[in-house]
């Protein structure tokens, strides 16, 4: 490593640790976003399905019946007012009596199709079906198979991918508003340099945005590393990677906070969508399937869900380490051809 790059590099980490605002938007706040989130989505049983039984003849069979169901909260108003409560979406299904009982509910609506079915198995039970099949249910609720343990990775990978895109495009875009790459133009300074120097502290920081997660999502949720923790550090740095690659190449031309704010987020939200940090990528259709999958946090949370929940080895997550490396490498060589000083 050439002297210039590391002074470059003890420069832009001096200059985050003079800015408590960016340790605090680059390193604190997701994690504390990542608890929130965490939190708000940890593992519980699914709230009872929300069930209005409008007024009528039979309301009140319909009523006693439900009562005793507690994955079934029941209700009982006059029609305007359980209209009103669907339409508001208060209401996850009505039941307006008569021979035969009407659901009114919206199916595309998943909590109103599982309404549905709780609600039709608790009637017809009541009405004295017996099931001619005998079934026996076993609830999962091990480490490795709850929602909590497929979340973690999803934050892991979105903060990584902020802080690539954040942290080094807008930081370039801001020196560039304040002619600070001019002032180091003037300098024996290559571009190369200039922007690998943001590359490393990208990789300096990794620490201070992986650890802490880990060890909250541990000591509050239990969430813990099936495989090794090499692993985790190989999989984190090669993500950081492809994403400070991803931030250089869209800072190079940038010029107003405006314009820079906009290429993040039409690279970002994208993915934030598609690559599954909340939801499994498999709801898209399959003819989507292949992009999804060639994208850079699509690969980064696939590895690190892989050896989290599945104690996956290096060699397994091969292809979605090199899919990272590629990305990184591409998008830093794409920057270092078009960037511009001004």
């Amino acid at each position: 490593m050439n002297k210039a790059l590391v002074q470059l590099t003890v420069t832009r980490v001096r200059e985050i640790f003079r800015q408590p605002e960016a340790i605090f938007w680059t390193f604190l706040f997701p994690v504390l976003m990542s608890v929130v989130l965490g939190v708000a989505f940890r593992s519980e049983r699914p709230d009872p399905s929300a069930a209005i039984v409008v007024d009528g003849r039979g309301a009140d069979f319909l009523e006693n019946a439900l009562r005793g169901d507690e994955a079934i909260r029941v209700e009982r108003m006059d029609a305007d007012a359980a209209n009103a409560r669907l339409r508001a979406g208060r209401a996850a299904i009505l039941l307006i009596p008569g021979d035969p009982v009407t659901f009114r509910f919206d199916p595309t609506r998943p909590e109103s199709e599982v309404a549905r079915i709780r609600i039709n198995a608790a009637l017809q039970r009541a009405a004295g079906r017996i099931d001619p099949i005998a079934v026996r249910e076993e609830r999962m609720s091990e480490r490795g198979s709850r929602y909590i343990d497929f979340l973690i990775p999803g934050l892991l990978g979105m903060n990584l991918m902020g802080g690539g895109l954040w942290g080094i495009g807008w930081t370039i875009v801001e020196m560039r508003i304040r002619k600070l790459l001019k002032l180091q133009l003037t300098t024996p300074m290559r571009r190369r340099d200039f922007l690998l120097s943001h590359v490393l502290v990208r990789l300096v920081f990794i620490p201070l945005e992986v650890v802490p997660l880990l060890l909250l999502s541990f000591l509050l949720f239990d969430v813990r590393v099936a495989g090794s923790f090499g692993a985790v550090a190989l999989v984190s740095c090669l993500g950081a990677v492809s994403f400070a690659g991803l931030g250089t190449l869209i800072a190079s031309r940038a010029r107003t906070t405006g314009t820079i704010s906009g290429l993040i987020n039409l690279c970002s939200l994208p993915m934030f969508v598609l690559s599954g940090v909340f939801f499994s990528t498999a709801r898209f259709p399959g003819a989507l399937q292949p992009w999804i999958r060639t994208l850079p946090l699509t690969a980064l949370i696939d590895a690190l869900r892989s050896v989290m929940g599945e104690g996956a080895t290096i060699a397994a997550i091969g292809p979605q380490l090199f899919l990272l490396a590629l990305w990184g490498v591409a998008s830093f060589a794409v920057a270092l051809r078009v960037f511009r000083w001004s």
